[in-house]
């Protein structure tokens, strides 16, 4: 039952590819996770040392609003990228490509979904008129208990591990071909690179030590992409050509 319905592995079988015949490396895979790792290094030791962060639950939780900030740049960014491989596409590949795009889709709107159940909550005065911890048991009370306790232990815990598996697999987009996740990722590292420079991300760090630490972001994240690019053309013939049609 925890494997068919539990949040975690629901959010596995949801953000995690799964075409048939997908190429899986392992060496890919596991540079993927010591750029991310690194890369939540470089915040952590950047806001201590800076003191932009005193507690370790504020770092926390300003990574995981980074990871969150990035899921929602990618869901903007995908439907830009279907729609130039679609424009580039032989016709012949255009329904293939939608039709594996569409799990890339459906992951999307999953997540949406599952996060707009806090601000729907809240907006809603569900809690209102009713205090759960006052007066006497009624059928709203417990309704409104087993809201919370299904949010606390299933939406919750879906919405944090489906962030970090959607940024991890770029929203399943090996689905549509295996060259478009490091595509993609180049794009959106340069993407928040942007944001982080227009919305004055990381003030109170040195001016050197914040450029260096926005640029270096997205300049390594490009290397990692090229290599996987390289990597999947010469070990597996895999290239963008491949899904065009071209």
């Amino acid at each position: 039952m925890r494997r068919r319905i539990g949040p975690i592995h629901t959010a596995r079988r949801v953000f995690t590819p799964s075409r048939p015949g997908i190429v899986s490396d392992p060496e890919v895979a596991r540079m993927r996770k010591i750029r991310t790792w690194v890369g939540v290094g470089a915040f952590v030791w950047m806001s201590y040392t800076y003191k932009l962060s005193t507690k370790l639950s504020d770092t926390a939780s300003e990574q995981v609003d980074k990871s969150w900030t990035s899921a929602l740049a990618l869901a903007a960014t995908l439907p830009v990228i279907v729609g130039i491989l679609y424009g580039l596409a032989a016709p012949a590949a255009r329904r293939d490509l939608l039709r594996r795009a569409g799990r890339c889709f459906g992951a999307i709107v999953a997540m949406m979904a599952a996060a707009s159940v806090f601000p729907i909550i809240v907006l809603s005065g569900f809690y209102k008129g009713s205090p759960l911890v006052e007066g006497s048991l009624t059928a709203m009370k417990i309704i409104q208990l087993v809201t919370t306790l299904f949010i606390l232990f299933w939406v919750t815990p879906f919405v944090v591990w489906g962030v970090g598996l959607a940024v991890q697999h770029v929203f399943r987009t090996a689905d549509i071909h295996e060259t478009v996740p490091p595509l993609l990722i180049m794009a959106l590292a340069w993407e928040m690179a942007l944001i982080d420079v227009l919305t004055g991300a990381h003030a109170g760090v040195p001016t050197l030590i914040r450029y260096v630490f926005i640029l270096g972001a997205p300049v390594s994240v490009t290397a990692v992409g090229l290599w996987e690019l390289r990597r999947l053309r010469t070990r597996y013939g895999l290239v963008v050509r491949d899904l065009l049609m071209r």
